[in-house]
């Protein structure tokens, strides 16, 4: 099974990406007057590794820029956008972050943010599987696949979704993506969030 391993080259450095990321979190952060303590009991992430987040020093797997993204109630690409944005945005395929890289050879590339909004191009190579925790509640995720075959499995239901086909699920609950069959599988995904901030010290009824 594949997990959050990700690194995520951008348009720019790595160190420009770091310094976003940071920007952004402390800038979160300190607007709602939250301690890092606080941030850590509300995303689930480490105060150890927010520390290294709001100092550039580190490069945040998918996973956990989701749970620091979740508990502002904004998206990861959130996180990611330069420090002086722009209104309008062209960009090239490969200069979109890859968040997450499979022990296969596969890959997640955030294209776009947009809001509470975010487009991705998944490849999954034969055999490979992506788990995600369970995001903030009302989080939902269109699956458009687009070559091969993909199984969703979202609170231990399985589906299978062919090339050609649309999977549409609520995202707030344990769901994976697995390519089932021999040949390599490439899906868009489109993610939309809720704009709510989201507490995990808080158990919710299922």
């Amino acid at each position: 099974m594949v997990t959050d391993t990700g690194t995520h080259p951008m348009a720019g450095t790595a160190d420009e990406l770091n310094a976003s990321v940071a920007l952004h979190v402390r800038a979160l952060r300190t607007g709602r007057g939250w301690s890092l303590d606080e941030l850590a009991g509300r995303s689930g992430v480490s105060k150890g590794m927010l520390v290294q987040i709001e100092g550039a020093r580190t490069n945040p797997s998918i996973g956990t820029l989701a749970r620091v993204a979740d508990a502002f109630g904004v998206t990861v690409a959130r996180l990611l956008e330069p420090a002086a944005d722009r209104s309008t945005h062209v960009t090239d395929f490969d200069e979109a972050p890859v968040l997450w890289r499979g022990g296969r050879g596969g890959t997640a590339r955030l294209l776009r943010g947009l809001g509470e909004a975010e487009l991705w191009d998944w490849r999954l190579a034969p055999h490979e599987q992506h788990t995600s925790d369970d995001h903030q509640p009302g989080t939902r995720e269109v699956v458009y696949v687009l070559a091969g075959s993909l199984m969703v499995t979202v609170a231990g239901e399985e589906f299978t979704v062919y090339a050609g086909q649309t999977i549409d699920l609520v995202a707030d609950r344990a769901h994976a993506y697995e390519n089932p069959g021999d040949t390599p599988a490439r899906f868009m995904m489109l993610v939309t969030t809720p704009p709510r901030e989201f507490d995990r010290r808080v158990v919710r009824p299922r």
